[in-house]
């Protein structure tokens, strides 16, 4: 049992608030201390496990660009700009980027992301909507609004990835099935998957058109007497 130590520090670490990849990391030495595993081979562990990861910490190089895009009006072009589509709703932006978000999961593309795509380019695009269809609109439905975006960028990349047959969520099914001796491969599970992120698809453009009938229902008025002044 003392070998799960490492499990009773990350969960005190994370308690006390302290460093997160410091806390990760000496939970992981001290692990392989109690296990009996050399220091140095820890290191190589260590190692190896970064390297083979590598490429999660690239979304970082993109943070300093999406900062300088926001610092010069990226969030304010992209309000303008779906401001002057008159047919823009906030369901009809939050349901197409859905669609791309999941089809680009279903074929392994890197789109997407709250910090790179959600915050500072669709969430202003849904706002710009809404501010056009009906003018100002209450906090808290800028609030929904944010609650909206947030859930659709996770409805496409959770949803979607596992139809693409080398995501690491298909590898771990796989892995697990396999070790409880069912007989699976990863297309198998891309195939299994595919049904899902048509239907999330579907359900998440009616969630989405429910809102719309929503805002339109609490702001008609408002929305009823731009259309007759235009």
């Amino acid at each position: 049992m003392i070998k799960l130590i490492g499990i009773l520090i990350i969960i005190v670490g994370f308690i006390l608030k302290l460093d997160t990849l410091a806390v990760v990391l000496i939970a992981g030495i001290v692990t392989g201390l109690v296990a009996g595993v050399p220091f140095p081979k820890i290191v190589e562990i260590l190692g190896k496990a970064f390297v083979d990861n590598r490429y999660m910490s690239i979304f970082i190089i993109s943070l300093p660009v999406i900062g300088i895009l926001e610092r010069y009006g990226l969030r304010e072009r992209a309000a303008y700009v779906i401001g002057k589509t008159k047919a823009a709703t906030v369901g009809k932006v939050t349901a197409l980027y859905l669609v791309l978000r999941t089809l680009a999961a279903m074929f392994g593309l890197r789109l997407g992301g709250h910090v790179q795509f959600i915050r500072p380019l669709i969430l202003p695009m849904a706002e710009g909507a809404a501010m056009n269809r009906y003018g100002e609109i209450k906090s808290e439905d800028h609030e929904r609004i944010k609650g909206l975006e947030a859930a659709v960028e996770n409805y496409g990349n959770f949803f979607g990835q596992n139809a693409f047959v080398a995501a690491g969520g298909v590898l771990l099914i796989v892995g697990v099935l396999k070790e409880l001796n069912y007989t699976v491969e990863a297309l198998d599970i891309a195939k299994a998957s595919i049904p899902i992120a048509l239907i999330i698809m579907v359900v998440g453009t009616l969630q989405f058109f429910y809102y719309d009938r929503k805002f339109d229902q609490k702001y008609g008025i408002r929305a009823r007497a731009k259309k007759e002044n235009r």
